[in-house]
């Protein structure tokens, strides 16, 4: 990576990158990656653009991170450099330089603004030791309501946020996990909206109006993020 001066360097080339946070990682915060990933980029020597003035730093933008806590298969960033690289070998150079648990897994060229092409998530909800019968009659119970809403603070004031007005669509299924053997998944895929709904916004409410009462922490991961695919009712790849 170059040294950084007081005038901003040219963006030559921009690339999307897709990464993961898998394990103990999952409770890496978003500020926790970007620190992981600047000293990645210098380790390898990365030709990474930098913005001028007093205090440069390196032209590289995040859009929709995932809550701490929360594993994920689909972050994203854009990253400017000074010159072409070759993505391949990008990866895996980023890929090895990274604390284990971040796991860079595809690259393209940019094109477009990040934050525009990633307007709808998958998400997947693991509850370990509950049988998806009873998964599946809260959610059930909590369509049933019609509308939910929950109070966030935002730049302007408070809001009430319907937290089911992004939800798109769902599916729920058995599966073998945990010390017991048996749990739920619940799969949601959910519009991204303005004030955002958290997953955890919907989580929370899925417990507190139903007669769901998971009896461990729920496991959550984030499958994929992009521009909503009307034909499969999924997130597309903002990659594409």
């Amino acid at each position: 990576m170059a040294e950084p001066t007081n005038e901003a360097q040219p963006v030559v080339a921009k690339v999307r990158c897709r990464y993961s946070k898998s394990g103990r990682m999952r409770f890496a915060s978003h500020r926790d990656f970007q620190r992981s990933l600047e000293r990645a980029v210098r380790r390898i020597g990365l030709p990474v653009a930098f913005s001028g003035g007093f205090s440069p730093r390196p032209r590289i933008s995040y859009a929709n991170a995932a809550p701490t806590g929360v594993a994920s298969r689909a972050e994203y960033f854009d990253m400017g450099l000074t010159r072409d690289v070759s993505t391949d070998e990008m990866i895996e150079a980023l890929s090895a330089a990274l604390p284990t648990g971040f796991v860079i897994e595809a690259a393209s060229p940019a094109r477009g603004k990040l934050g525009e092409r990633l307007s709808s998530s998958h998400w997947e909800w693991c509850f370990e030791g509950v049988g998806d019968g009873a998964v599946r009659n809260a959610v059930n119970q909590l369509l049933a309501l019609n509308s939910v809403t929950v109070v966030r603070m935002t730049k302007s004031g408070q809001k009430e946020i319907d937290v089911l007005a992004p939800w798109v669509d769902h599916a729920v299924s058995a599966s073998q996990c945990g010390d017991e053997g048996i749990c739920a998944i619940l799969r949601v895929v959910l519009h991204h909206t303005t004030p955002a709904v958290r997953p955890d916004d919907v989580l929370a409410v899925l417990v507190e109006r139903t007669d769901l009462k998971p009896p461990r922490p729920v496991l959550m991961t984030r499958l994929a993020q992009g521009p909503f695919d009307e034909t499969s009712g999924l997130p597309g790849d903002p990659l594409a």
